[in-house]
């Protein structure tokens, strides 16, 4: 087995707990509504308090994981959200939990800005796409699997019980990391020269300052962000409403709840596997830009017009259909638009990814403090879905204007990627 198969393991293994620990709130949302008292424009600011300080903190963790590498970083960041993934265990009213839901977000940003320098560093161009695609499918499987261990554990104990036991995961993934990974494949003993040779510039590598005065000049990067921000407005709502809306708003029992917010979960881990690896194909055959342009706007687009169709059914069945279908598209998109960010950012793949991630994250705030006022006011656990499902079609307008053929910083010596 290549060793990079082997750190491409270990993000897998990383993103499945990232998501357990990050959906798990969204599960445990209707019994700590109740337990503590809280409003739907209250639930907002507690899953909106986790995006905000997890946006201010991205770029800092990326560019970090740029600088230091992600061996160091990432065993910072999954240490410290793991306390406070058990310390929301411990809370006993609104202000409390604001508080540690805002720690959790500053320690797991650049989660995924270091997984994307990793693979910056560990494998080559051709291969970017496919290997993010594996890492968010694994979030998706994470996020699939935490209504069956939460739910149950709720069931048995509470739902204190449920942030106790997955705090813990953590501890196991952060060892096994940093004793085994290295932040190049040079610099990893066993790794054959073949290999090495196969990855090319990345395992040369060195770590630079971010030339911001540069970047923020570039139109490509306000793109990106511009696009990412928009389709978060669609893809938080399954990570911090969802519970709550099959429940409040659609009549699931908590058992049935269960079922339903696992399939739209593992419709993303398809999404994620087929569009990395269909953008990798296409851009083969008719180019980069081509390649990564038409998987990530027709899976915006699809998404959109599920949402909307889920905010006219009446149906619990369809409801799930739409819902899964939605986040199913959608995922096909992510590991392209992470890919672009790699096709880009070159030795700066995490700060770019981490910018792009900081602006994503400032849109999940907003629609998280949106959905809960606008349930407030309406009454109806449907009349923030439109919205949502607009802003996800203007992404997928958005995504039309990525050139990832454009690096926005040249390195030396690495020729531009092939366009179409």
């Amino acid at each position: 087995m290549k060793y990079r198969i082997r750190v491409l393991a270990l993000l897998f293994l990383l993103s499945i707990i990232t998501y357990i620990d990050r959906v798990c709130i969204s599960i445990a949302g209707p019994r700590m509504q109740a337990d503590l008292g809280l409003s739907p424009s209250q639930w907002g600011w507690v899953v909106g308090a986790f995006t905000l300080s997890y946006a201010l903190f991205e770029i800092p963790s990326g560019v970090m994981a740029d600088k230091i590498g992600a061996r160091a970083v990432l065993t910072r960041i999954v240490l410290w959200w793991s306390a406070f993934t058990s310390l929301t265990g411990t809370v006993s009213n609104f202000f409390v939990l604001l508080l540690v839901r805002f720690c959790f977000g500053m320690g797991e940003a650049g989660a995924y800005p270091g997984s994307a320098s990793a693979i910056s560093r560990w494998f080559p161009a051709s291969e970017r796409a496919r290997a993010t695609g594996f890492v968010w499918m694994a979030s998706r499987l994470g996020g699939a699997l935490s209504p069956l261990l939460v739910v149950p554990i709720q069931q048995a104990f509470d739902w204190r019980m449920s942030f106790y036991a997955f705090g813990f995961l953590g501890l196991f993934w952060c060892a096994l990391w940093y004793w085994w990974y290295r932040d190049s494949p040079a610099q990893k003993a066993g790794v054959p020269q073949k290999e090495i040779h196969e990855i090319g510039i990345a395992s040369a590598r060195s770590h630079l300052p971010m030339p911001w005065s540069h970047i923020l000049r570039q139109p490509g990067y306000w793109n990106i962000l511009a696009m990412y921000h928009t389709y978060c407005w669609g893809s938080y709502f399954y990570l911090s409403w969802l519970g709550t809306y099959l429940q409040k708003g659609r009549g699931f029992s908590e058992n049935e709840m269960k079922w339903a917010a696992m399939v739209p979960f593992l419709c993303g881990a398809t999404g994620n596997l087929v569009g990395g690896t269909l953008s990798d194909f296409l851009s083969k055959r008719i180019g980069l830009k081509l390649g990564r342009r038409i998987i990530g706007c027709a899976g915006l687009a699809l998404a959109g017009m599920f949402m909307l169709l889920t905010s006219q059914t009446e149906s619990k069945t369809l409801t799930v259909v739409f819902l899964a279908c939605g986040y199913g598209c959608m995922d096909c998109m992510l590991p392209v638009a992470w890919a672009v960010c790699l096709d880009v950012g070159g030795k700066y793949a995490g700060g770019i990814s981490g910018s792009m991630n900081m602006a994503g994250q400032l849109g999940s705030f907003l629609t998280s403090l949106t959905f809960g006022y606008v349930v407030n006011y309406t009454k109806d656990y449907n009349s923030p879905l439109p919205l949502m499902g607009a802003m996800l079609l203007i992404s997928a307008f958005l995504f039309t204007r990525l050139d990832p053929t454009k690096p926005l910083i040249r390195d030396e010596g690495e020729p531009l990627a092939k366009a179409a």
